[in-house]
């Protein structure tokens, strides 16, 4: 790839790795946070997600993402471009973050409405991870350490509202800047196949309003104390995700 090129895809790249752990939509009008917004069907005037933590998510962006709301300092990212390995433990460490999620929710008795939701996530990985090592002869690797230090964060969490937080923050966001990740690692490094993990049985807005229906009942339930504690693990979430993201970007995170 030349230097245009290159240089070319990190903007592009760089946009969506922003993004990919966006909660809520920045009120710039690009493929993404149309996407974002149309994800969102619940009423802005009763919902949880949409009043409290969008508050939250959106003070997590800088100026550039979101202007009327972004308070975060810009934070430069180096121009780089993913080989295959790159991509291969990205895909390694985001297994290993959902394998810790799915053993929480299938643990906690509180948390039997998030099992078997059909935004699991694991088995389609194990998937996309053979076919990488097979295809491409690549040699899979021990889980990194943005994957390690994430997963045992969420393992760690005994605050429910805390928990789901990251849930919300983590499952959500691949399904939508992820997706962006996902077609432009495929059109830089897979002859543009898409992996299974960008894949999901039925109808993924359906999924998404069934799931957030039942954060939304969960949260209806929650003391204000607890509700403040859902926001607050916002930027945690941000970090632990953009952790595994830094595969992706030579190391680098954007939050």
């Amino acid at each position: 790839m030349n230097r245009t090129r290159s240089l070319t895809f990190f903007a592009a790249f760089a946009g969506a790795l922003s993004s990919s752990m966006a909660f809520v939509p920045s009120t710039n009008s690009n493929r993404m946070q149309v996407m974002l917004l149309q994800s969102s069907p619940t009423p802005a005037t009763t919902s949880f997600i949409e009043n409290e933590l969008r508050g939250a998510a959106m003070r997590l962006h800088t100026r550039q993402q979101a202007p009327k709301e972004g308070l975060a300092p810009a934070k430069k990212m180096e121009p780089y471009t993913p080989t295959r390995a790159d991509y291969l433990q990205f895909l390694i460490d985001s297994q290993h973050v959902y394998k810790a999620f799915e053993s929480v929710v299938n643990e906690r008795p509180e948390l039997e409405a998030f099992r078997n939701t059909g935004l699991e996530r694991v088995a389609p990985l194990e998937t996309d991870i053979n076919f990488m090592c097979y295809e491409y002869g690549l040699t899979r690797t021990e889980v990194g350490q943005p994957g390690i230090r994430y997963a045992e964060m969420i393992r760690g969490i005994q605050s429910i509202p805390e928990f789901m937080c990251h849930y919300y923050n983590f499952y959500f966001a691949h399904t939508a800047g992820g997706r962006m990740i996902g077609k432009q690692m495929s059109a830089l490094l897979l002859d543009k196949k898409t992996l299974e993990f960008y894949k999901w049985d039925g109808d993924l807005n359906q999924i998404k309003a069934r799931v957030k229906d039942s954060i939304e009942d969960m949260a209806a339930r929650w003391s204000e104390t607890e509700k403040q504690e859902c926001v607050e693990a916002t930027a945690a979430a941000f970090q632990g995700g953009g952790g595994v993201n830094s595969h992706l970007s030579g190391g680098q995170s954007p939050h």
